[in-house]
């Protein structure tokens, strides 16, 4: 089993398909971890401000990881990032950027902004899901996630 199974895990994704290969490429790696999804990115900040339908912190636990996409409908994931790393309660949070976008300027703007790594997203399933597979290997086995987050 790979992962502390009491890490949730918050994915911000539009894509129906990038979520569900996302989830198979963690069941492919044993990562049982818990797993939240927000489609867009005034959810997702909703969810970590626990706003509205996630001011209840039981529907809202703070991830212990964040994988989230650029390319969101509303606020996109760029001012995502910002309000994250902005935020005393949140910055400590890992994000994870997974992104189509191999621009420079997004690169460059994502780590200027506090992203803790930037991986772009494959364009088949097998190597979306490989790519995936050595996301959760380091960042479940290798590295040393904050517990607190409050």
């Amino acid at each position: 089993m790979t992962g502390n199974m009491s890490q949730t895990i918050l994915i911000v994704e539009d894509s129906d398909d990038d979520y569900l290969a996302t989830v198979r490429a963690f069941k492919k790696a044993n990562l049982l971890n818990p797993v939240k999804r927000c489609t867009n990115g005034d959810q997702a900040l909703d969810y970590l401000l626990r706003r509205g339908e996630f001011s209840d912190p039981e529907k809202a636990p703070r991830p212990n990881i964040i994988l989230l996409d650029l390319n969101l409908p509303g606020t996109d994931g760029k001012e995502v990032l910002r309000a994250i790393k902005t935020d005393p309660d949140l910055r400590k949070i890992p994000v994870i950027v997974l992104t189509t976008s191999s621009a420079e300027k997004d690169i460059e703007q994502c780590y200027a902004a506090g992203a803790n790594s930037y991986v772009q997203k494959p364009v088949d399933l097998v190597g979306f899901i490989q790519s995936v597979a050595r996301l959760t290997d380091y960042w479940f086995n290798v590295s040393v996630l904050p517990k607190n987050i409050k």
